[in-house]
């Protein structure tokens, strides 16, 4: 977070998906975030191809290993390659067509396709999508239909595509030879302007002891569904210097959010700020508190995401009294 706040051009959201190898960045933000980190843009770019590396590994921290088993990943690579035979049969049933039309953000499509969960490990919006874009009446149709062009061989090649780890390595050579060309060719743009302030690579001096800093108590205590009780812990924080009066620290207590904010990270949330678009909020939700992503749909109404559990809330509806915004974190 302390990253994101030099990059107002790049969300914290798209900034973690980036980091955790979910999206491949543009040269663009390559550039803008090598200048904040004062390396050059090449730097950032990882050869796949360097003795020693794997993949698999470097990925494991980053997948959502719960309830995993071989049953699971089976019906998800079938369902990401039927997904992609539909799209393939269908031209028009474009990126922003399953938006608009069919509820499907180009987000999910790709976890998808890509694999990343079973059938029923996706919530009823996003299966109700699925069984408009395949044109069924329920989920257990569509699994029928998925199995049945399995049998008949329609997904064979397409299964490869999702499956296969050295086609997956194959394709993010192709992409990062063409970011390294593309990045050659604006070697002018890479240079940080003069008036760039990287990210101090030392920390600050602290206040001198007359002046001794705000602290926070922070709370936390892990519940069930992925919320967060509000319970005292021994541990306390120095509060950011923009935390509001109000403002509390909270133990997120379990990587709800993906691997990018882990259990042990503490934020700090501050009820008279509320979140933007691409932030972070605690939902309080009766003595308990519950963090999400905060983002818009097609329509432009405000939505908070959580992955585990895998969850959408119009955050349009609730009081604002009940939202607070995430102004900070802190990583032990």
């Amino acid at each position: 977070m302390a990253l994101s706040n030099h990059l107002a051009d790049i969300p914290y959201i798209r900034l973690s998906k980036i980091e955790r190898g979910e999206v491949v960045a543009r040269a663009d933000e390559m550039i803008r975030i090598a200048r904040v980190l004062d390396i050059a843009p090449e730097d950032l770019l990882l050869d796949v191809d360097v003795r020693g590396f794997d993949l698999a590994h470097w990925a494991e921290p980053f997948c959502d290993m719960a309830a995993r088993n071989e049953a699971d990943e089976r019906e998800a690579v079938l369902l990401g390659a039927a997904l992609r035979v539909r799209r393939n049969q269908d031209r028009a049933l474009t990126i922003a067509v399953l938006d608009r039309d069919y509820g499907l953000p180009a987000v999910i499509l790709s976890r998808i396709e890509n694999a990343q969960k079973p059938l029923d490990r996706w919530n009823s919006t996003t299966l109700a999508s699925l069984c408009r874009v395949f044109d069924v009446s329920s989920v257990p149709a569509l699994q029928e239909r998925i199995a049945a062009q399995f049998a008949r061989g329609d997904l064979d090649g397409f299964i490869r595509a999702v499956a296969d780890p050295q086609v997956r390595v194959a394709r993010t050579r192709e992409r990062i030879a063409a970011l390294r060309a593309e990045l050659s060719a604006r070697a002018g743009d890479a240079s940080p302007p003069k008036a760039s302030s990287p990210i101090p690579q030392t920390p600050s001096p602290r206040p001198a002891a007359t002046d001794r800093p705000r602290e926070l108590r922070v709370h936390g205590t892990p519940l069930a569904g992925g919320l967060i009780g509000f319970t005292e812990t021994e541990t306390m924080i120095e509060a950011p210097a923009r935390a509001g009066p109000r403002a509390f620290a909270l133990r997120v207590c379990r990587a709800t959010l993906g691997a990018g904010l882990p259990a042990n990270a503490v934020v700090v949330a501050d009820p008279d700020r509320l979140p933007v678009v691409g932030s972070i909020a605690a939902l309080r939700t009766g003595d308990a508190y519950r963090l999400v992503t905060v983002t818009f749909d097609r329509s432009g109404a405000t939505f908070g995401y959580s992955v585990t559990p895998d969850m959408e809330i119009n955050l349009d509806a609730l009081d604002p009294a009940d939202i607070a915004a995430v102004i900070a974190a802190v990583f032990p």
